[in-house]
């Protein structure tokens, strides 16, 4: 027995130490906060702020569209000789009037000068004849004329005369032709490739052009729009109304590439797609619109005035529908559901839900609980961008 007993005490002196330590654990810890607000006692989440304000937003509809030249001009020879010189180089842009073909005048110029020939012995033969029949109608006063000899004078004068037109006209047309040998660009544009070059034998009834010149600046973009914006164009394109704007966009990155006027609206409604067919014009003088290149485009119906607005980033979806974060007085976060009632490029124009002047959250909700703290990223500067959800 005095073994064994032994033995007992040894194992409860070995279970005293950790039982004591489980003791002073438990007097050691804390109880779990209980009651208050949620995110009470958290660390201030850091966002980005903007103040709600009211401003004049546009009424855009957006698209894609086309580029189209104003102007295509396929250069084409009207007389037919020997191609003896080309002006210009392949993708050239040249101004209207600049010489770009010129064809062996040798012959033209032979027959100018052979049909200016004739026109000088016609009107030499012509004054004669005028000078006949004066003479003939003064006899004929004085009573000693012969009646036949006056009117043969007469016809012949008249004959001379006729002839003279018909050789002026001849003149012209060999001057024309003579002008033909050099082709001018009837347009500022840029060429395309040459045909063909010095030594061939080009012909008048030669359906392919030598070349073409395409217009440059300015340029048109042609889309179409929904039937419903039809009463909004039509308004924009009566006379006297400001035109309506149109913006082209990069359609791989967003990058702006010119800004224009609607100048052209579609006498019929597309049937088969129910859409508009509509044209802007651009300046072009970057040339940043290229002819055949596809677009993004943007039609300014008209403004929307005194709108209550956001920037776009601060509405978030919840399961309830759109929402921001509004930043109470204490610097605490609340959320509030909004109504959208449409986009516009950075900002989202609301119906209802927040008021003029309070500040929302536009970056950093993803950490944010209702009554969190929040502070504006980079101190009290933090809503340096609220100005810009100002009153415009």
């Amino acid at each position: 027995m005095n073994f064994r007993n032994a033995i007992m005490k040894r194992d409860l002196y070995l279970m005293l130490p950790v039982s004591g330590l489980l003791l002073f654990g438990c007097s050691e810890g804390k109880p779990a906060a209980g009651g208050g607000r949620p995110g009470e006692g958290m660390a201030a989440v850091p966002v980005t702020v903007a103040v709600v304000g009211s401003r004049d937003l546009p009424v855009e509809v957006k698209t894609f569209g086309n580029v189209e030249p104003v102007a295509t001009i396929g250069i084409k020879a009207q007389v037919s000789g020997e191609l003896i010189s080309v002006s210009f180089e392949e993708g050239q842009e040249v101004k209207k009037g600049d010489l770009l073909f010129t064809i062996q005048p040798r012959l033209f110029n032979t027959q100018l000068a052979q049909a200016q020939a004739n026109l000088e012995r016609d009107r030499a033969l012509a004054q004669a004849a005028e000078l006949t029949l004066r003479r003939q109608e003064e006899l004929d006063r004085r009573g000693s004329g012969v009646r036949e000899e006056l009117e043969k004078a007469r016809a012949q004068a008249a004959a001379t005369a006729a002839t003279v037109k018909a050789d002026e006209a001849l003149v012209l047309i060999a001057e024309t032709q003579v002008n033909y040998t050099t082709i001018e660009s009837p347009i500022d544009g840029k060429t395309g490739s040459i045909r063909l070059q010095p030594g061939n034998l080009i012909r008048n009834t030669d359906d392919e052009p030598l070349t073409t010149v395409v217009q440059l600046d300015p340029i048109q973009v042609a889309f179409a729009l929904p039937e419903q914006h039809l009463e909004a164009v039509r308004e924009g394109m009566k006379p006297g109304a400001t035109p309506l704007v149109a913006m082209a966009r990069d359609a791989r990155d967003g990058r702006v590439l010119g800004e224009g006027s609607l100048t052209f609206i579609a006498n019929t409604v597309d049937r088969a797609t129910g859409t508009i067919g509509l044209k802007a014009t651009f300046a072009n003088a970057e040339r940043a619109l290229w002819p055949g290149a596809f677009v993004d485009v943007s039609l300014t119906l008209s403004t929307d005035r005194n709108v209550l607005t956001v920037p776009a980033a601060a509405v978030t979806m919840s399961q309830q529908g759109p929402r921001v974060w509004v930043v109470r007085e204490d610097g605490t976060a609340e959320s509030r559901q909004v109504s959208v009632l449409r986009n516009a490029g950075e900002w989202s124009v609301l119906r209802e839900g927040v008021k003029a002047g309070e500040t929302v959250i536009t970056g950093g909700q993803s950490r944010v609980m209702p009554g969190a703290k929040v502070v504006p990223a980079g101190g009290a500067d933090g809503a340096g961008d609220a100005a810009k959800g100002g009153k415009a």
